[in-house]
């Protein structure tokens, strides 16, 4: 009874095996994701001569406020990939919506760090992918 219930609830060891491969995936970029959008903030709001602002740009907002968005954001995402570890479904839900904000936030970026936030943009896409894939389809593909 106690191994059905840890099982259904996904947690303790039985938890891993809600872990798929892409949810795994997931779980490793979101928190890489989070922590490079952390250092982004970080480095935006300790020194703001190392980004380059550009001029009639839709998002008009202080640089110093872009880098607390990020590091806030990144640190939530991290936090968010350390659940989707668990393989509970409410964390894959929280992780798809705090990766679609930080693509949104990243797309808002791009004046100022281009290269990077394009990356970022489409490392957030896979991880999009990845979630929405599921445990249950991810073992299905892997048995063909």
């Amino acid at each position: 009874m106690a191994t059905q219930s840890a099982r259904t609830s996904g947690g303790g060891a039985q938890g891993w095996t809600a872990v798929s491969g892409w949810t795994l995936f997931a779980g490793t970029m979101m928190i890489f994701g989070g922590v490079m959008a952390a250092f982004e903030g970080i480095a935006a709001i300790a020194k703001d001569d190392v980004f380059v602002s550009t001029w009639n740009f839709t998002f008009q907002w202080s640089l110093t406020g872009w880098g607390w968005l990020h590091l806030i954001l990144g640190i939530v995402v991290v936090l968010a990939g350390l659940a989707v570890f668990n393989g509970a479904t409410w964390a894959r839900v929280v992780g798809i919506a705090l990766v679609g904000l930080s693509m949104l936030a990243n797309f808002a970026w791009l004046p100022w760090y281009p290269f990077w936030a394009i990356l970022l943009i489409a490392i957030d896409g896979f991880v999009i992918w990845a979630l929405c894939i599921g445990p249950s389809r991810d073992r299905e593909a892997l048995r063909t």
